[in-house]
């Protein structure tokens, strides 16, 4: 049994994982900043989820979170930076500020923050898995996706550095990088509640579920110690990168 931390949890990808990991028998540490979603997860799955309230865009609160644990779940055997969150689609020159700057506090910030709180007690015990979700955003550049591909960039070099940081040790990080997901609350964030807008995103498709991106996250972490899988790129049939765009006249 590992005892997994799980960042944004009270939905989508952060919910599906701790679903997945407790049929899996391992115990969840569920964060998020909604503690009635944590809590009504509790009573789903049982003693195995210890949900708790956590802003990754808090540091101080971060920098806290292990003496803030019961003694018994401060061993961390999995980290998952899982919270994120995009924020608007115009282009760059119409785009709230507000809106990128907590993509970045978020996307970026509260990650490194995370890690950096948990990282030294698994090299301390030269064992450990950190999970980091990235996107096809910080591969592929579309319109209006300016701040959000960046940071998912970030995210997928933030992951290979600290993989050149731990050769060597048995501490794997993998960046998982999802194309389109439906079932999540991802585009009704992007597009502030507006839900009739987000539907027509996944308009006469069939994307990825959460429950997948919780399947690949349950395979990482039953592989061998020795063995690290860097990057996992994935997206839904229906989805392909693009033609490179060409603008005449």
């Amino acid at each position: 049994m590992k005892t997994i931390l799980i960042t944004g949890a009270t939905s989508g990808f952060g919910a599906a994982m701790a679903r997945r990991f407790v049929a899996d028998g391992h115990r969840v540490i569920a964060t998020g900043r909604r503690l009635d979603r944590l809590a009504g997860l509790a009573r789903e799955l049982g003693p195995a989820v210890l949900p708790m309230q956590l802003d990754v865009t808090h540091s101080a609160t971060v920098a806290a979170l292990l003496e803030m644990l019961p003694p018994d779940c401060r061993q961390i055997d999995v980290l998952i930076n899982n919270a994120g969150l995009a924020l608007g689609l115009s282009p760059a020159w119409e785009a709230e500020l507000d809106d990128w700057d907590k993509m970045i506090a978020t996307n970026i910030r509260g990650l490194i923050h995370m890690t950096r709180a948990i990282l030294p007690q698994m090299v301390a015990r030269n064992d450990g898995v950190i999970i980091n979700i990235g996107s096809v955003a910080g591969e592929y550049p579309y319109p209006g996706g300016h701040v959000y591909g960046g940071t998912k960039a970030f995210v997928q070099q933030f992951s290979l550095n600290l993989r050149a940081d731990l050769a060597g040790r048995n501490i794997r990080v993998t960046d998982i990088e999802p194309g389109m997901v439906g079932g999540s609350e991802f585009s009704q964030v992007r597009f502030h509640g507006d839900d009739a807008r987000a539907a027509k995103v996944y308009e006469g498709i069939t994307p990825l579920s959460p429950e997948d991106i919780a399947e690949t996250a349950s395979w990482i972490i039953s592989l061998p110690r020795h063995m690290n899988i860097n990057r996992i790129e994935m997206m839904p049939t229906c989805q392909a990168a693009g033609p490179f765009a060409v603008k005449r006249g």
